[in-house]
């Protein structure tokens, strides 16, 4: 049983981080990181065909801050842009009806 309980670990080791595979992690994170920063910075688009579009984090905490002054009036707000969001393009229709 212990021999079966050796093999098992050692066939489920991860391979020790090398130097070289922890600086491509540690590449890897800094573009993360750099790309993240960038969108949550700057204006864009989502999805241009529904109007939806990416504002900087401090802009939007601002409306929202505005926005929820009167609360029943932006949750109003919120679900109708949800609904604008998550709409499904209707289908297109068949020509043999």
């Amino acid at each position: 049983m212990a021999v079966l309980v050796w093999v098992m670990l050692d066939h489920t080791q991860a391979a020790p981080l090398g130097a070289d595979r922890a600086e491509l992690r540690r590449k890897n994170l800094t573009e993360v990181k750099t790309a993240n920063q960038e969108i949550l910075s700057n204006y864009g688009w989502v999805d241009q065909g529904k109007g939806i579009a990416r504002i900087p984090i401090t802009e939007a905490m601002k409306i929202v801050e505005r926005e929820w002054q009167d609360p029943k009036a932006a949750r109003a707000k919120l679900l109708a842009r949800e609904d604008k969001a998550s709409a499904v393009a209707p289908a297109a229709p068949n020509p043999y009806e």
